[in-house]
């Protein structure tokens, strides 16, 4: 099973500089065996968030072999042009490590702070993938569409990747499934997913038409992580924290269908994660490569958990 490391990019007052905590979880996940380091966006946070495309470039130089994965970009705030052309760099900068994991976004504030309707999210989506995909792949793209307008344009240097580095789509209605197939290689699932709606989901995405241009149909679960000697000893790390980032998130997802899954309890919520003892997560791992995932991105360090903490249980996966 490959893993992927969601790193926490959230800033407080009297963190240490530089992305420091993060360049470390990178470097042991990557001593460790995980498969990529993975960055998610978040905007107008107030106590801080670190931003995602630069974020990645500091990690790939501080980092070698892991791959640099997002999880995800919201795609329709930015000009397709120039998220393509910083993408393509990032991937060449990093030797063919990118990952690009795209989203809808869901915060109305978000959008406004753009100058983005969100009510035009999804064709401004489909548009943008459209063009970034064609600037990776072509020598010349001409386009004229709703939003953007190109003539004669390219990128050099293009991504490092052939024929591109691979794109991921999250969300979790069918009408993200359908897209994903279609435009996209991979789907990532939010952490809240349930456990008894992800083979029905899983089965529904991959019976979705692969676009002519796909790289092919990944499933990659977004879970909570944490392992430690003891589920207790995990519990003991990982609920205060994980607790306060849900209370934010009740907030965040009040125009959500899925903002009471964030009020679930415990028990609820180590049902549908890989926290535990060592056993325990292997059992959790193994339970969702049969349901059919091809990688698993572990969210192991919530926002006030000791970096500590946080290795401890990068260095646990490892040795599973």
């Amino acid at each position: 099973m490959r893993l992927g490391l969601y790193l926490n990019l959230y800033g407080t007052p009297d963190e240490r500089p530089q992305l420091a905590d993060a360049v470390e979880q990178a470097k042991l996940a990557e001593e460790a065996g995980f498969e990529w380091v993975v960055l998610g966006e978040r905007h107008l946070h107030r106590p801080g968030y670190h931003e995602i495309l630069t974020s990645m470039t500091w990690l790939a130089a501080h980092t070698s072999r892991i791959g640099i994965a997002t999880a995800g970009i919201v795609a329709p705030l930015y000009d397709p042009v120039v998220l393509a052309e910083t993408l393509a760099h990032i991937d060449v900068l990093s030797g063919g490590r990118l990952t690009a994991g795209l989203v809808l976004g869901y915060r109305p504030e978000e959008f406004a702070l753009y100058g983005v309707t969100q009510a035009e999210r999804v064709a401004r989506f489909e548009e943008g993938l459209e063009i970034l995909t064609r600037l990776w792949t072509s020598d010349e793209v001409t386009y004229d569409g709703k939003f953007t307008s190109i003539q004669d344009a390219y990128l050099s240097p293009r991504p490092v990747q052939t024929p591109r580095p691979r794109l991921w789509n999250g969300g979790r209605v069918s009408a993200v499934l359908e897209r994903t197939a279609r435009m996209c290689d991979g789907w990532t699932t939010s952490f809240n997913e349930l456990d008894a709606d992800l083979p029905g989901k899983i089965a529904e995405y991959l019976s979705y038409p692969r676009g002519d241009a796909s790289l092919g149909q990944e499933v990659i679960l977004c879970r909570e992580g944490y392992c430690a000697p003891t589920s207790q000893d995990a519990r003991q790390a990982l609920e205060e924290p994980l607790r306060d980032l849900y209370d934010a998130y009740t907030g965040w997802k009040r125009t959500s269908t899925d903002a009471a899954r964030y009020t679930q309890g415990w028990d609820d919520i180590v049902s549908r994660s890989v926290i535990g003892s060592p056993a325990e997560c292997a059992d959790r791992l193994a339970h969702y490569e049969e349901m059919g995932a091809d990688g698993i991105i572990l969210r192991i360090q919530p926002p006030g958990m000791p970096q500590s903490d946080a290795l401890r249980a990068i260095e646990a996966f490892g040795n599973l």
